[in-house]
């Protein structure tokens, strides 16, 4: 465990106590090509750290943004998945689950340079509790193979199918968050040894990250900082792919990344422009 390994830990902490999430995203391959993890210990490791860190932001969660009732029955669904994902990653390969979680990047990616679009309370049909607790299976499913909080599946499950204001979705999200990654973790430790002073560390690290993050929210704008990001992430998910899969795959994967963030702020920069229907990410002013 490196000083480096440590530092870049209490960064990803703080983007995730600024934005409420998605900087967890940054944290499996912080350890497995900065802390030189393997894939599944990273994995195993990353969900210690995202469940510790949801845990602190749920804490300090504001005043009324959090509905209990609703975020403990989804997130005791999300556990059974959690927890079954992380059984089930033990017959996948680590170059496989690597793979999965740079595709988990993207679509994290994708959905913080678009943006929370709110839901108006009159377009939320009434859905029965089964299909909400089905939709919390997957995504705990998902969050337990891949080690990834999924905070961009949790709130929008929320809002449309649990029927919450997007500000009480995001504060209710950290407690889905934090049950499937600690059950996701308690799948991976039935097969994955876990160095828990350099986990602890990294988790610990990250916890001061997400308490400082959280004071400086008002020092910064959120939607800017999450749309800077989100291209962060898009382009590290084509670093992983070019180190799971091939290099040259990665290269065409970075240069795509490129010529849509190249496409995407010209077009911001115009008042017309005829790829605004093929690109529909909001640039902040």
């Amino acid at each position: 465990m490196t000083v480096l390994t440590v530092g870049l830990a209490v960064i990803v902490g703080m983007v995730l106590g600024l934005l409420g999430g998605g900087g967890s995203i940054l944290m499996v391959p912080l350890l497995a090509y900065v802390a030189g993890m393997d894939a599944k210990q990273a994995i195993a490791t990353s969900l210690l750290v995202v469940g510790v860190t949801s845990t602190i932001g749920v804490s300090h969660a504001r005043a009324g943004r959090v509905q209990w009732r609703t975020g403990l029955t989804f997130g005791a669904a999300g556990m059974a998945g959690a927890y079954s994902g992380g059984v089930l990653a033990r017959f996948i390969p680590g170059t496989v689950l690597l793979v999965g979680f740079a595709a988990m990047m993207a679509a994290t990616a994708v959905a913080m340079l678009r943006g929370r679009t709110a839901v108006d309370a009159a377009d939320r049909p009434h859905v029965p509790v089964p299909k909400i607790l089905c939709v919390g299976l997957a995504v705990g499913l998902v969050t337990g193979v891949v080690g990834a909080g999924g905070g961009f599946l949790v709130v929008p499950a929320l809002a449309v199918l649990g029927g919450l204001p997007m500000p009480v979705a995001v504060g209710t999200s950290l407690i889905v968050i934090s049950m499937n990654s600690f059950a996701g973790l308690g799948g991976y430790l039935s097969s994955v040894p876990i160095t828990w002073p350099a986990a602890l560390a990294v988790a610990t690290a990250a916890a001061v990250g997400a308490l400082v993050g959280a004071r400086l929210t008002a020092m910064v704008k959120p939607d800017l900082l999450r749309k800077a990001l989100g291209w962060f992430v898009l382009a590290m998910s084509t670093v992983v792919v070019s180190q799971e899969i091939h290099l040259g795959v990665g290269i065409a994967a970075a240069t795509l990344t490129a010529v849509a963030a190249t496409m995407t702020f010209a077009c911001a920069r115009y008042t017309y422009c005829p790829l605004r229907r093929l690109i529909p990410i909001r640039i902040a002013a």
